[in-house]
């Protein structure tokens, strides 16, 4: 995981259009140094490996880092979560491999919806503003979030971008995290629910391959089923494979080019915003 991985060492994540720099969001992972302490006197032949003692010392190191940055991002999300709830805004965080289709469908979300909705966006990539730029085009506000070497959004990267984006009372906030199946799992953001979207130029196989993010969402959206005709392609095996890792995850096929199935995921999001379960406060 993102902890200890390293994928974020230095990484340095800007907000686009944000006024204050006092924020560089930055992990110091301890530098994830191992001293071996290779003492090796030849003259006779002794080797001091001290091995064992130091990989201890650095599993300990390991754990309690891991502990404290998501035990950080957690209390930042709660924070996150309950100012969604005291405005009322349905946040909905989506999450995918690159390539899914994440952006053609909140695209077309937001041109089908704006006018029942105030519907913005959070984008998160690790650099450029391309995405944030075609959901300005398509009619909702957006704001960019580049995370520079880090591989998901972070509930403290979401709490900046909010402070850009000033999404209004009674909306919808849609955030689309940086393509990985992986981290995105372990973040919590203070959304209300994960979206995973998987497209049917994937493998079958993904829920079982990565089965701590299927396990996190809500919703699978099958996406790009208009390609189900040329593609080789089991739907059976990918519900399959997804109710193993999760029971209770409701799945949509649908086509955010053709259109078919948007309107099951259309009425999904007009109930999580009707209820108020949706926009309580979860402890």
């Amino acid at each position: 995981m993102c902890a200890t991985c390293g994928c974020s060492d230095g990484a340095v994540s800007r907000v686009v259009g944000e006024q204050t720099h006092d924020h560089e969001h930055s992990h110091d992972h301890g530098g994830h140094t191992h001293d071996h302490e290779h003492s090796h006197d030849h003259g006779g032949h002794t080797h001091d490996h001290e091995h064992s003692h130091d990989h201890e010392q650095s599993a300990r190191k390991t754990i309690s880092l891991e502990q404290g940055v998501l035990a950080k991002n957690d209390a930042l999300a709660a924070k996150n979560r309950a100012w969604f709830a005291g405005r009322e805004i349905l946040a909905l965080n989506l999450v995918s491999s690159p390539g899914s289709g994440k952006t053609t469908l909140l695209e077309r979300t937001i041109r089908d919806l704006k006018g029942e909705f105030g519907i913005a966006v959070i984008e998160g990539d690790q650099e450029t503003s391309n995405d944030a730029d075609r959901i300005r085009a398509a009619g909702a506000p957006a704001v960019q979030v580049n995370t520079g070497t880090g591989c998901h959004l972070e509930a403290e990267m979401v709490a900046r971008g909010l402070g850009v984006l000033k999404p209004v009372a009674r909306s919808v906030l849609l955030i689309e995290n940086v393509g990985n199946l992986v981290c995105p799992a372990m973040f919590d953001l203070g959304e209300r629910a994960k979206i995973v979207v998987l497209s049917v130029t994937e493998g079958e196989d993904k829920p079982l391959k990565y089965p701590h993010m299927f396990r996190a969402a809500q919703v699978m959206l099958l996406n790009k089923i208009d390609l189900l005709p040329h593609v080789d392609f089991n739907v059976a095996a990918v519900i399959e494979n997804a109710r193993l890792v999760n029971p209770g995850i409701e799945i949509i096929q649908l086509s955010a080019r053709s259109g078919a199935g948007l309107d099951k995921w259309y009425g999904w999001i007009r109930r999580q915003a009707a209820s108020p379960a949706a926009l309580a406060v979860e402890s």
